[in-house]
């Protein structure tokens, strides 16, 4: 987790002030062990800008991608203090995401719609382990709260004898002020993979 990590990121972190970085990220600072708390997506991480490490509190069994921990600490960065907007957009309407997300970058939906194919109610129990939110969207959608200042929709359509399954994550539109294209992939690839790997703990 620490080498896929910018060194400075911690660096930066550690330069601002706890009381700002709260309020922005919506998350807890200890001062004895100077160290952020953030809940993220339903697990708690302690964050320590003055050692450089990211650790999930908690007995978990999963451990999560190693991008999520590159969006753990540029949410606590980057955050803005901002509500939710509750209109979703997906990854191209975000300002240079119709660029950006193709090629390397392309958002690993694939993950999702493979595992799930032909087996929707498979996909709203890991969803609803997950306390995802059921919209009515697509065959199957729920919504997640990421932080408090993320929201994230994931939709699924089963495939048939013409169409083959497909997947994707739509954002709440205020994602736009408060992450760069690359935290957002990065969030992304973590979600992909905890939903398509099942990843329920």
């Amino acid at each position: 987790m620490a080498d896929i990590i910018d060194p400075t990121s911690f660096k930066d972190l550690a330069d601002l002030n706890p009381e700002d970085v709260c309020t922005r990220a919506l998350c807890g600072y200890e001062d004895v062990n100077r160290c952020y708390t953030v809940t993220v997506w339903g697990d708690k991480y302690a964050v320590y800008p003055y050692e450089a490490k990211i650790e999930r509190i908690g007995n978990g069994s999963d451990a999560p991608h190693e991008y999520l921990y590159v969006f753990i600490i540029n949410y606590l960065l980057q955050a803005k203090k901002s509500d939710l907007f509750n209109e979703w957009i997906s990854e191209k309407d975000i300002p240079g995401g119709s660029t950006f997300f193709r090629g390397p970058h392309e958002v690993p939906v694939s993950l999702i719609s493979r595992r799930y194919s032909g087996n929707i109610s498979e996909f709203k129990r890991i969803c609803e382990k997950l306390n995802g939110i059921s919209l009515n969207m697509a065959d199957a959608a729920y919504a997640f709260k990421i932080t408090p200042r993320i929201q994230v929709a994931v939709l699924f359509w089963d495939g048939d004898d013409e169409f083959p399954p497909e997947s994707k994550i739509l954002y709440d539109r205020s994602i736009v002020g408060q992450l760069a294209l690359d935290i957002v992939f990065a969030l992304s690839v973590g979600i992909c993979t905890r939903i398509g790997k099942g990843m329920v703990s």
